[in-house]
């Protein structure tokens, strides 16, 4: 089974590796158009901290993981217009 037949989980996408297999899972986890505003804040938050970690195990991405963390964090804070 390919990554791409695999249902996408947060547990699955807790266990990335790699900023690519970051950028490849977290936006099957994205929630639809419409969602609920602490659904999609929720989402945020945890794309961060998982961007956050990516920083720390693939150090060649190591800055744009960490672009990545703080753009996901100000999108979390501006779903409530902060």
């Amino acid at each position: 089974m390919t990554v791409a037949e695999q249902k996408v989980t947060w547990a699955r996408v807790a266990q990335v590796q790699s900023l690519s297999e970051a950028h490849d899972l977290l936006p099957r986890l994205m929630p639809r158009n419409g969602a609920d505003p602490a659904e999609l804040r929720k989402f945020h938050e945890k794309s961060a901290a998982v961007y956050q970690r990516v920083a720390e195990l693939d150090r060649g991405h190591h800055h744009e993981a960490l672009y990545w963390a703080d753009r996901e964090a100000r999108l979390a804070r501006e779903v409530d217009g902060a």
